[in-house]
């Protein structure tokens, strides 16, 4: 028989007299992260390398605090790092459709915005005063009159020599008119038409030869106006170049170093010269035109031409020249580091907004909106598996910005070729950027296998574990890492006690006294909730009685349904045992775990055997109740019987094995061994003690093997028996390599030290079967049999039976099948 686990290796707790500080405030309070060295160096690794396609998939269990930790150790790289230029996108004076991208140096690209800005607020004042101006009023004035004047002596030659050869030329309200005059009158009508023929006929050819002259030189208008116009135009250039070269001169002189800008500041002198007709048509309004609304650019501005009236400039043409600044490094200090909680296409990529004006959405490069691509481009980007892969086309997307190293801006629909309404196609941006995608194992597991780019462009996977190792040096980082996350989030400072207290339960969380939890988000709010019910109390310390109030408080939060398990259980709707014995049963252990809680309940199991083929009949895979795994276990009983006793004739049983009162799926391999247990009971006739419970499972050797859950199995036994009362034979089977995993409650350990309850490590069903039965096992003598006073002397010789009556039987069936002779 083996003796049961002492108390102190039911649980292994922290002593509070081994840390060496009084209160958390005694800490530096400067760790971030503890235990994640793998995941760290692979971050180091994929952020340090300059090479394409190496960005990092950071995976690991919700709650380890991947995303925090891996933006605070992006954050100080990247605080070492050249802050990344500006960029911005204005007007393509050749394509407005087409927005062109500047680029300027990090804190540069504001500044030019604002020197834009000026520029523009300057040149509404300018231009239209430099048009209202004396000078410019004169000059159009004299090159108006020199027209006119020419038109004027014209007219003036060919009056006058009409009039010595005695015809006048007349300007009436229908135009000219030429008529006969003597001594300076013109004849009247009716004179003219009693002249003799002879002399009226002559009078005629005159007029009609002077008429042809005055028709030449009324040709001529239009030409004369024509060169006035260009005059002016020149004029109009030329003025507005004086008023424009002096403020674009200074901008050129600021921004020499910047080829780009000065082409653009070149095609903005180009553009208001060209469409100077805005300013002298109505220059009154020009100093107002910022005033006039901020509209996207809904008409088509240029030069008016053939005496068309103008419009006056207002805020939809001043906005062409405007500079949408999408990227401002000005406060950014190293290269960014972006964190995307909403990674939808829009967000990454960035998007072309458009307003409603006049029953229409209009847009302009005004109106083009950066993504977190943008933002991060010249840094890092941090975005989440499951919400980017929730959001349509945005995984996408990001991959082709990726793949083709540059952000081109454009909705899902003209991605995928659906929609092709005319809009705005901006120049496409260099990228520059270092991904981190955090998720899940599965998640990434699942992408590797399936999508072909996942090796092109994750070439560096930064596994985060969800367990520390517990060393020496480790839980002093743990403990730091504890003050700090109390001084980041201004709790109370913890006690000696609260914090080894805090570190127990941390051990619990993995289920192994060599470990601690890396899951930090469970801690922290295991932190704040000790630190809740110190303020209750009206404590400056938080003590370990704080943080066992927190503890039971959340397990009292979330066990109503073990409860309710516990109460059927004591009101006999679910039949479980403590004391006697009973042939065939045992008292198995399961792990459930609902709503993020975990707790174990005892389950009866019970096994009947008879004659048969060697079938074992799961009833609960029979019934699609039994998951695979659970259905593997019980075919390796089969491979145990087979192995032990079935060597020198055929395994003749037909038994069943089924979980009592089991009336939902089952799976797992856990409750092997106490199936086999049951079998075992059965087939020797011994009844097994119903004050022990068992869970492991076997192989087929009949070695136990380690499972999970074990302290919530344990528990889950005790709080059955502790409600029936104590005896000091009541305990549980656990395999004897999750020894390590216990942390049991204190009272199951108190019930351990007074020897109401015990704990005892299997290593094989041998084992087992004795301490369930009070008999010992058995092994093989020389001549290859067992005692027949032991279990599995019992058993081999049950067995032998049925393989005898299976041979009668077949020999009977044969001898009454045989042809008799007449």
């Amino acid at each position: 028989m083996i003796d049961p686990l002492a108390p102190d290796a039911l649980r292994q707790r922290f002593d509070p007299s081994d840390l060496d500080f009084d209160t958390t405030d005694d800490l530096p309070a400067e760790t971030q992260v503890v235990g994640q060295d793998r995941a760290i160096e692979a971050l180091d690794f994929g952020m340090n390398i300059d090479a394409e396609g190496y960005n990092v998939f950071a995976l690991g269990p919700a709650g380890t605090g991947r995303r925090e930790l891996v933006q605070h150790l992006l954050e100080e790289e990247a605080a070492a790092e050249e802050t990344p230029p500006d960029w911005c996108y204005v007007n393509n004076f050749d394509d407005e459709r087409e927005p062109r991208a500047l680029t300027l140096p990090a804190g540069r690209g504001c500044e030019f915005k604002e020197d834009v800005d000026q520029l523009i607020e300057n040149l509404q004042t300018a231009l239209p005063a430099t048009f209202e101006s004396e000078e410019y009023q004169s000059r159009r004035e004299m090159i108006q009159e020199e027209v006119r004047e020419d038109q004027e002596a014209a007219l003036e030659d060919l009056q006058e020599r009409a009039r010595q050869e005695g015809i006048a030329l007349i300007r009436t309200p229908q135009g000219f008119v030429f008529t006969p005059i003597r001594d300076g009158e013109v004849i009247p009508p009716e004179e003219v038409e009693s002249m003799p023929e002879e002399e009226r006929q002559q009078v005629q050819e005159q007029i009609e030869e002077y008429q042809d002259e005055l028709q030449q030189i009324l040709r001529k208008v239009p030409e004369h106006q024509r060169e006035a116009r260009q005059r002016v135009e020149e004029l109009n250039k030329e003025m507005a170049a004086l008023a424009i070269d002096d403020l674009i001169d200074a901008l050129r002189e600021k921004y020499a170093d910047l080829d780009d800008v000065l082409e653009f500041l070149d095609n903005v002198r180009s553009d208001l010269i060209e469409n100077v007709d805005f300013f002298v048509q109505a220059p009154q309004q020009g100093a107002d035109a910022s005033q006039q609304g901020q509209a996207p650019m809904m008409q088509q501005q240029g030069q008016q031409g053939g005496g068309q009236q103008a419009p006056a400039p207002d805020g939809a043409f001043w906005r062409r020249y405007r500079v949408n600044l999408i990227v401002d490094n000005e406060d950014t200090e190293g290269a960014p580091v972006v964190y995307e909680d909403n990674p939808n296409y829009q967000n990454l990529v960035g998007q072309v907004e458009q307003i409603a004006q006049m029953g229409a959405l209009v847009t302009d490069f005004n109106l083009i909106r950066p993504g977190a691509l943008h933002e991060a481009n010249g840094g890092y980007l941090i975005v989440e598996a499951r919400q980017l892969l929730t959001q349509p086309y945005a995984w996408e997307g990001l991959k082709r910005a990726l793949r083709n190293s540059e952000i081109q801006i454009e909705s899902p629909g003209q991605a995928l070729g659906l929609i092709r309404t005319l809009t705005l196609e901006p120049e496409a941006i260099p990228l520059d950027v270092k991904l981190v995608v955090v998720g899940e194992r599965l998640l990434y597991y699942l992408l590797d296998a399936l999508d072909p780019d996942m090796e092109r462009l994750f070439k560096v996977m930064a596994d985060f574990d969800d367990q520390i190792d517990r060393i020496e040096e480790q839980e002093a980082a743990y403990a730091d890492l504890l003050a700090t996350t109390i001084e980041d989030h201004d709790l109370q400072p913890f006690d000696r006690s609260a914090v080894a207290r805090v570190m127990d339960r941390s051990v619990r969380l993995v289920s192994d006294t060599e470990k601690l939890s890396a899951e930090v988000e469970q801690i922290r709010d295991l932190l704040k909730e000790a630190h809740h019910w110190a303020q209750q109390d009206e404590a400056d310390v938080v003590t370990d009685e704080h943080v066992q109030q927190a503890i039971d408080a959340q397990i009292y939060r979330a066990d109503r349904l073990r409860e309710r398990v516990q109460e059927s259980i004591e009101r006999e709707q679910i039949y479980i045992d403590t004391d006697g014995a009973t042939i065939g049963q045992v008292n198995g252990l399961s792990y459930l775990e609902a709503g993020g809680f975990s707790f174990g309940r005892p389950n009866r199991i019970t096994a009947r055997v008879r004659l048969g083929d060697g079938e074992i009949v799961d009833i609960e895979r029979e019934t699609a109740l039994g998951g695979a795994i659970h259905s593997k276990g019980v075919l390796i009983l089969s491979g145990f019987l087979q192995g032990r006793f079935a060597q020198r004739y055929p395994l003749s049983l037909s038994a069943s094995l089924v979980f009592e009162q089991s009336y939902g799926g089952i799976d797992g391999d856990s409750a092997s061994s106490a199936e086999l247990y049951a079998l075992l009971s059965a087939l020797a006739e011994v009844p097994l003690k119903q004050t022990l419970a068992v869970t492991g499972s076997v192989n087929q050797r009949g070695v136990v093997q380690p499972i999970g859950g074990v302290n919530e199995k344990i528990e889950g036994f005790f709080d059955v028996c502790k409600e029936r009362g104590l005896t000091g034979d009541q305990g549980v089977l656990i395999p004897a390599s999750n020894t390590d995993n216990l942390m049991l409650r204190p009272d199951v350990v108190a019930a351990a030290e007074a020897d109401d309850f015990h704990v005892y490590p299997v290593e094989t069903i041998d084992q087992g079967i004795e301490l369930l039965t009070g008999m010992e096992a058995g092994t093989r003598d020389e001549q290859g049999a067992f005692p027949d006073d032991t279990i599995n002397g019992r058993v081999e010789a049950r067995l032998r039976e049925f393989a005898d009556r299976r041979r009668q039987f077949a020999m009977t069936d044969g001898q009454a099948d045989a042809p008799q002779e007449a």
